[in-house]
């Protein structure tokens, strides 16, 4: 099927004359009537009912119609969309992250982008750990904001780091730990543990888990899918939680309290290259800025 026997269809419908047809559309009769009848065949249906006297629409013919010029309309905004280009083209910038926690950092950067880049179209990717690098190799991201991985030479890119974040216990504030200043691995032995999931968490966080863990009874600790889920259970009451301290939501009933003898866990960004790419050194510049007056 394409347009230009839907144009013909289309005209033979409003016309009911196969001559008058082929005159509005300034082609000979006999193509119209072939390109009906290839219509008509790839159909698997009769559009026309045509004596020596008349032509009439069938009941397909009239149920077609109406996707007929859905049809054709799609197709001339596509190509009129295309024909007429704005004066600067969008400039698609995709970013990727591990979490849609970390998507909260970006509306004050792409304001900043937006105001060098007019026509910037950004595209914001929220994928597992094991999916997200795969799509910087293949290049479908242009930047991947997230925590450093153990192994950078297994991975696609170039890793730049922007801040160090603090691992904190979030615990709810009539908890024995909320009276403490700190709190150690020990210290969580006898809590019950709601756990980010280990798809989504950077290795630092994943290994001190499965440390806590141990041999624990899994009626002991709890999984979630997001930092945000996490706290809500905190919050009910079913345990405490470790999270890195970026962009987590400080609620009256809850207590945040540094984790001892592990260390902060690199933020930063992954990007394949800054070669003749003046947008990405341009949000990279942006972001060391953002971190710094913080």
């Amino acid at each position: 099927m394409n347009t230009f026997q839907l144009s013909c269809f289309l005209a033979v419908a409003n016309t009911l004359n196969f001559a008058r047809a082929a005159e509005q559309l300034n082609i000979t009769q006999p193509a119209v009537t072939h390109q009906i009848r290839s219509l008509e065949t790839e159909l698997n249906t009769k559009l026309f009912r045509r004596t020596t006297r008349i032509v009439e629409l069938t009941s397909a013919g009239i149920l077609f119609q109406d996707d007929a010029r859905n049809i054709l309309e799609i197709s001339m905004r596509a190509k009129n969309r295309f024909q007429n280009p704005s004066p600067q083209e969008l400039q698609v910038f995709s970013i990727g992250c591990h979490s849609y926690t970390q998507l909260f950092l970006l509306p004050e950067i792409l304001k900043n982008m937006r105001k060098i880049y007019p026509q910037i179209f950004p595209r914001l990717r929220a994928v597992p750990f094991q999916h997200l690098y795969r799509l910087l190799e293949e290049e479908d991201v242009d930047a991947i904001i997230g925590f450093q991985e153990p192994d950078l030479k297994k991975l696609p890119g170039i890793y730049k780091e922007l801040a160090k974040i603090p691992v904190v216990c979030a615990c709810p504030s009539d908890s024995r730990l909320a009276s403490l200043t700190s709190v150690t691995p020990a210290d969580l032995e006898q809590e019950k543990l709601v756990l980010y999931a280990p798809l989504k968490s950077p290795s630092t966080i994943v290994q001190l888990q499965q440390r806590l863990i141990g041999s624990r009874s899994p009626s002991d600790f709890y999984f979630c899918e997001s930092g945000e889920a996490s706290l809500v259970l905190i919050r009910a009451g079913f345990g405490v939680t470790i999270l890195p301290d970026l962009f987590l939501p400080r609620h009256s009933d809850l207590t945040y309290l540094p984790v001892a003898d592990v260390e902060p866990i690199s933020f930063g960004i992954y990007y394949k290259t800054l070669k003749d790419n003046e947008m990405l050194k341009t949000f990279f510049h942006i972001m060391q800025k953002y971190f710094e007056s913080q």
